[in-house]
């Protein structure tokens, strides 16, 4: 960690981070009702950051596990002034089955680990059970959004969600670019490597 990230995180966390054990109904986590964003694996946090000033009428939960990542977007929030961001440091599979079902607005996966070696494509996120668990917290009509450069992956899970239940693809195979997501530190790595982006969305019955 940086000394910025360092201070980021020792004096904003009691603000913004989720202590473990603490309830997690949305009201109460964040003081309103406006509709709830989880993203898993926000990394830096800075596409995070810009959605949620984009977007002050909706709230953002992000999951993360790696603890630089989590010092950098508190220093976002710290340097934008956002108020409709918390975040939760753990396992995104545990953290799922303590959130409240059927509420959630959406899901944002970006550029999640591809583990590209097929002995280690068990540990991809986007696989059932797991896609079971997105589908438990979604509200009706609420979304799974996922961005990977990796086609194998892309392919991956388009399956996983297809076959999950509950879940719908909204487009036809994959998804056309949504100009509402600011680009990623790892999509310009990807593209810089000639890598395709490949972009899906599913809703909720």
């Amino acid at each position: 960690m940086s000394d910025a990230q360092k201070r980021s995180y020792q004096n904003l966390s009691p603000l913004f981070c989720i202590p473990q054990g603490q309830g997690l109904d949305y009201e109460e986590l964040f003081a309103n009702s406006n509709g709830v964003i989880i993203e898993i694996g926000f990394g830096s946090g800075i596409a995070t950051a810009g959605i949620a000033e984009q977007n002050p009428d909706l709230n953002y939960l992000g999951i993360e596990v790696f603890r630089p990542g989590i010092g950098r977007l508190l220093w976002e929030i710290n340097e934008r002034s956002l108020v409709n961001i918390r975040i939760i440091e753990g396992d995104a599979a545990e953290i799922l089955d303590r959130l409240p079902p059927g509420k959630a607005e959406g899901f944002h996966i970006f550029f999640p680990d591809p583990w590209p070696k097929k002995r280690h494509h068990k540990r991809r996120l986007i696989t059932r059970p797991f896609t079971n668990k997105l589908s438990n917290c979604l509200r009706a009509g609420g979304y799974v959004y996922m961005v990977t450069d990796w086609t194998d992956y892309a392919d991956w899970a388009l399956t996983e969600l297809s076959a999950t239940p509950g879940l719908i693809n909204r487009y036809e195979g994959y998804a056309p670019p949504q100009s509402w997501r600011p680009k990623t530190r790892f999509e310009n790595k990807g593209i810089m490597n000639n890598h395709e982006i490949r972009e899906i969305l599913f809703y909720r019955e």
